[in-house]
C-alpha cells in the first residue's frame, strides 16, 4: 500500500509561479517512476511530467520549457516547480507512481491550480 498527497496548489495569476510537492509512504519511493498529471473540467486526464527511478525526464509539449519535475529520495518526495503559468494550466494535479513491477499504479488525491487571465 502506498499513499501519494500532493501539496502546494492554490490560486495564481498569470505569468505566476507555484511549486507542487508530492510526498510518498507506504513504499520505496527511489525505486518509483513518478510523475504528474492534470485533470481539467471537462477533460480527460493528461500527463504532465514524469521522472523515472533512472532520472529520465519527459514533459508534455504545452509545459515544456515552463515546468520542472524533480525529486528528493531522501525525503520521499517529488517536485513540480511551475513557471509562467497560463489559464491554461488551470486543473487539478495529480501525483502518479507505478510500481517498479509496472504492475500498478498509485495516484494522490490531487491539488487544485487556478491560474486567472
Amino acid at each position: 500500500q502506498v499513499q501519494l498527497v500532493e501539496s502546494g496548489g492554490g490560486l495564481v495569476q498569470a505569468g505566476g509561479s507555484l511549486r507542487l510537492s508530492c510526498a510518498a509512504s507506504g513504499s520505496i519511493f527511489s525505486s518509483y517512476s513518478m510523475g504528474w498529471y492534470r485533470q481539467a473540467p471537462g477533460k480527460q486526464r493528461e500527463p504532465v511530467a514524469r521522472i523515472t527511478s533512472g532520472g529520465t525526464i519527459n514533459y508534455a509539449d504545452s509545459v515544456k520549457g515552463r515546468f520542472t519535475i524533480s525529486r528528493d529520495n531522501a525525503k520521499n518526495t517529488m517536485y513540480l516547480q511551475m513557471n509562467s503559468l497560463k489559464p491554461e494550466d488551470t486543473a487539478v494535479y495529480y501525483c502518479n507512481g507505478v510500481r517498479p513491477d509496472g504492475l500498478y499504479v498509485y495516484w494522490g488525491q490531487g491539488t487544485q491550480v487556478t491560474v486567472s487571465s
